[in-house]
C-alpha cells in the first residue's frame, strides 16, 4: 500500500492579524514585481515592502483609518491602492496615549473626559 506524502500548505507571504483590518503585514521583505495573493485575488506589487511593513488590504481614500491588530492605528493621507505600501508616506499615526487602563488594571479611561 502506497501512502502519499502530504502536500505543505503554501505560506503567504502577507499575514492578516484581524479579520477587521484593512491592512496586512509583509512576513518577508517583498519587491516590486512580486505576486501576493490578498483576499484571494492576486496582486502584483508596485513597491519594494520591508519584513514588518504594511500592506493595505484594500483601496483606501484621504481620510480612511487604518485598522492593524483591530485596532486604529492612523489615517491616510494619500490614496492607496489595494496591495500598496503603507507608511509614513501616507499615513498619519492617530496614536496619542488619551487613554490609561482604570484602577481595575483591565478597562481603559478616556484621560481627557470629565469624571
Amino acid at each position: 500500500m502506497s501512502h502519499a506524502t502530504p502536500l505543505a500548505t503554501p505560506v503567504s507571504s502577507l499575514l492578516l492579524m484581524s479579520p477587521e483590518d484593512n491592512c496586512m503585514i509583509a512576513r518577508t521583505a517583498l519587491a516590486s514585481g512580486d505576486i501576493v495573493t490578498i483576499d484571494g485575488v492576486n496582486i502584483t506589487l508596485t513597491q519594494n515592502i520591508l519584513i514588518g511593513h504594511k500592506v493595505a488590504r484594500r483601496a483606501l481614500a484621504v481620510g480612511d483609518k487604518v485598522l492593524r491588530y483591530g485596532a486604529l492605528i492612523g489615517s491616510i493621507t494619500a490614496p492607496v491602492a489595494i496591495g500598496e505600501h503603507i507608511h509614513t508616506h501616507n499615513l498619519a499615526s492617530d496614536y496619542i496615549p488619551t487613554f490609561t487602563l482604570g484602577q481595575d488594571g483591565h478597562h481603559f479611561l478616556d484621560k481627557d473626559a470629565k469624571q
